[in-house]
Formats: structure tokens, C-alpha cells, sequence
């Protein structure tokens, strides 16, 4: 073997050396992952599952996932009736709404799933990632106006948020649209449909292509914002020789499905994508959401510039 020979195998040995030291860096600590499925509107029968799968995948992928399953006052009365043939009563807001998490999911909401979110909360934790519902409207919201602003400035200030599927059916008339990006206005399809890919190079592209077909509940977001291209990077959008456009709502029949956008010095991922236990399984959605969460919290790079300022294709 001579010299060169010689100086190039030290140099892969060395590389890979420095590779698997790289891997079992014990300083490179898992990123810190809140869950947050507290559902004061619709509750759906995933929410349990997407937790599971999250505590399952999470580690392997250098996540600690924690989650809270109720973000409410628990000892806030509220009057429950249980069935139609029993009479209303008071009861914990906690109490009512376990029992009402049961019935969907199959899973009981103890004290040790309840946490609230504030500022104090987010020091906690790297990324925050949504899977609710509930709004001000029916005073059943994951936040309040003092957490919601806590929220807000933390995410501006370099924190990293996420949303699953309802997650846009949250918080309306607040702030909020702004940093979820959008907010639904129904679901016209539930259906197998096919996705066209607008960035292929964004980490949440990942597990998907252009043509690739899935089953779920499809939304469609208010045309009259806070949804915007002029503010959103479209990731995945519906393809929409795949669906009956004349069910939807939108004029401009623009149907996007994930998008990320910078917020402050924060970064946002959002897909749609969720709504039934078979996405969730899917291992193509898998590798969507841990590309958005890792592009989010910085550990990949894509673009975030607003899709009508890219150039035409």
C-alpha cells in the first residue's frame, strides 16, 4: 500500500470514528417534545394513539415526549350529564372531561396528564406541538388569554411550534391563526386522495411523493385568512385531479395539506394530516412529521420563503 493509499484509509477511518462519536454524543441530549391533546371541542379517537406512536418513534429519533392530555383548570365545576338517562350534576371540569376522553379514546385523563401552558411551562421544553380543539367561543380552549400571549412570545423568541390535523380547529378568532397559519373551514373529502409535493427538498417532504396516495379527512381553510401563500411555505398540497373540487369552498380551489413559515425568530410546522389511527400507523407520515419537527427545531434546514414570492414552475 502506498503513501496516498495509506493517508486516504486514515482519513475514512477517522471519519467514521468521528461519525459514531458524533451518534453516541451523550451532549447531544434528546430534544425536549410537549404533546398537547387537550380537546374542548371534537375529541378524536387518534388523539391516544398519536401519543402512543409519538412516546414509541420520539426516542429513536432523539425526542422525549411528554404529553398533556388536558390543559384546563381541574377543579374549575361544570355541569355534566353523563347519558340521556341520567340527570346533569356538578362535577370537576377534569372529571367531565375524562370521562368524555374515554368514551372516544378507551383512555382515562389521571392528574399526572394535566399540565397547563405558560411561560414558566415552555422553559421546559424545545418544541410544543398541538393535536386540539376548542376555542373561546365554547370556553373549552387548550389555552387562555394570558397562556396564549405566553405562547406566542415564546415562539417568537426562537421557540418551535407544530400542529397535527385539528390543531388548525383551535383558538378562532385570536392570534393564534397567525402562528398555526390557517384555520379550518370544513372537510369536504374523506377519502383516498393523491399529494403533490411543492417542495421536495424540505425535510417534510420526507415519506411522500408527488402521486403518493393516502386516506384521511381532508380539509380546506378560510378563504378569508389568516391562510395565505403570501405568508405560507406550501410543503403539500392536495392534487386536485384526485378530488371533486365543487365540494370546496375556496374560489381560488387551493388546497394545501402542510406548510412551515418563519415566525419571529421562531420556525412553525403544520400538516393536516391526522385525522384517522391509519395515518398515524403509516410509516410515510411518520418520516412527514419527524421531518417538520426536525426542520422546526433547527436539526435540518429547508426553506420557508412564502410560496407566492418563489418563482413560478
Amino acid at each position: 500500500m502506498n503513501s496516498l493509499s495509506r493517508q486516504i484509509l486514515l482519513g475514512f477511518l477517522l471519519l467514521g470514528t468521528a461519525t459514531f462519536l458524533h451518534a453516541a454524543d451523550p451532549a447531544a441530549k434528546p430534544k425536549r417534545l410537549l404533546l398537547v391533546t387537550h380537546s374542548g371541542g371534537f375529541i378524536h379517537d387518534s388523539v391516544a394513539l398519536a401519543e402512543e406512536t409519538l412516546k414509541e418513534i420520539g426516542p429513536r429519533h432523539g425526542y422525549e415526549v411528554t404529553c398533556y392530555r388536558f390543559t384546563g383548570d381541574p377543579d374549575q365545576k361544570v355541569r355534566f350529564q353523563p347519558s340521556k338517562d341520567e340527570a346533569a350534576k356538578e362535577v370537576t371540569w377534569l372529571e367531565k372531561y375524562s370521562a368524555e376522553f374515554r368514551n372516544r379514546t378507551g383512555v382515562t385523563v389521571e392528574r399526572n396528564n394535566i399540565g397547563r401552558i405558560n411561560a414558566d411551562t415552555l422553559k421546559k421544553f424545545d418544541i410544543v406541538l398541538f393535536f386540539t380543539t376548542g376555542s373561546k367561543r365554547n370556553k373549552q380552549s387548550p389555552l387562555n388569554d394570558a397562556e396564549l400571549a405566553d405562547l406566542l412570545a415564546w415562539v417568537k423568541a426562537g421557540g418551535a411550534f407544530a400542529g397535527t390535523h385539528c390543531a388548525s380547529d383551535t383558538l378562532y378568532d385570536t392570534p393564534y391563526g397567525d402562528l398555526i397559519g390557517g384555520f379550518f373551514d370544513g372537510h369536504p373529502w374523506h377519502q383516498k386522495i393523491q399529494l403533490k409535493v411543492e417542495d421536495p427538498k424540505h425535510p417534510a417532504a420526507a415519506g411522500f411523493q408527488t402521486g403518493s396516495e393516502i386516506t384521511d379527512e381532508i380539509y380546506q381553510f378560510n378563504p378569508n385568512g389568516p391562510y395565505s401563500r403570501e405568508k405560507l411555505h406550501i410543503i403539500l398540497s392536495v392534487d386536485n385531479t384526485s378530488i371533486d373540487v365543487k365540494k370546496g369552498k375556496r374560489p381560488d380551489q387551493d388546497y394545501a395539506v402542510a406548510w412551515c413559515q418563519n415566525y419571529g425568530q421562531g420556525k412553525v410546522f403544520y400538516t393536516s394530516l391526522g385525522h384517522r389511527k391509519e395515518v398515524w400507523k403509516d410509516p410515510r407520515f411518520q418520516k412527514h412529521l419527524l421531518g417538520g419537527l426536525n426542520w422546526a427545531i433547527g436539526r435540518e434546514s429547508g426553506d420557508a420563503t412564502p410560496s407566492a414570492k418563489l418563482p413560478r414552475q
